[in-house]
């Protein structure tokens, strides 16, 4: 039995992974934290009452082997790097995390052999759709990415975005010239990733979609996914779970374990 706790378990994303855990017989869901809740009474949330609710990280001390992590993106570090110290397997599907973040959770997690995964998307087709991209990046010189999600996600671009385009980097092993003349007084050209143009939309009505656009003389292709439900999600933060908890380091992007 994998023994997990869910951070930010009253939110959206939460309690979509709460019923995931209490879904699965593998799974025991153990502990749930959110430091906006003030009553840590599980009758209250619907959870079992050998399941321990927290809103202060220094509080915890259940025994656990997993922390799936759907918080904010102000939270996110400290809140993994409270996994990491305390021995429980991170999984982390919120965003926000900067480069210099994650590469110093993950020399912290390799130094105490604790697996885990920080995943910028659990949906498996744009987990497929980065991976897709790789493929492409070696035959187009020049890619756009246009993300879509709904008006309250707090970060832009989104992680799925930015590490598309750390993907496609990683592959040209340039960056993407631009056109010197250009001129974009308004900034519609979007951000700017080692010459890959983001571009993120913040609508109602959408949960989120990712296109990603090559171009080359005469022909284009366009990479796209969407997704309409977070049930989906599920099915990725499972697969982490389950692969994790055999590793001994800290795994970034769950296209690495598919």
């Amino acid at each position: 039995m994998i023994k997990i706790i869910v951070s930010g378990f009253s939110g959206s994303m939460g309690q979509k992974a709460v019923k995931m855990v209490n879904d699965n017989e593998n799974f025991q869901l153990v502990g749930a934290f959110n430091p906006i809740v003030k009553d840590l009474s599980p009758a209250t949330y619907g959870l079992d009452d050998s399941v321990k609710v927290y809103n202060d990280l220094s509080q915890i001390d259940v025994d656990a082997d997993i922390w799936v992590d759907f918080s904010i993106p102000t939270a996110v570090f400290d809140n993994t790097k409270f996994a990491i110290e305390h021995g429980y397997r991170p999984v982390i599907g919120t965003s926000g995390l900067s480069e210099d973040q994650v590469n110093e959770l993950k020399s912290l997690a390799d130094s105490k052999k604790v697996g885990g995964i920080i995943a910028s998307n659990f949906g498996i087709s744009a987990v497929l759709m980065m991976k897709f991209a790789q493929v492409a990046a070696k035959y187009f010189d020049q890619t756009e990415i246009v993300e879509t999600h709904h008006q309250d996600k707090l970060d832009s671009p989104s992680g799925t975005a930015l590490n598309t385009a750390r993907l496609i980097h990683e592959v040209q092993q340039k960056d993407q010239v631009e056109n010197p003349n250009e001129s974009d007084p308004l900034g519609t050209r979007g951000g700017d990733y080692h010459g890959i143009k983001i571009h993120a939309i913040r609508l109602p009505g959408f949960i989120a979609d990712e296109e990603v656009i090559f171009g080359s003389t005469g022909e284009n292709l366009v990479i796209k996914q969407s997704t309409t439900d977070r049930e989906s999600f599920m099915k990725g933060v499972q697969l982490a779970i389950n692969e994790v908890i055999k590793r001994d380091e800290l795994i970034i992007g769950l296209e690495k374990i598919i």
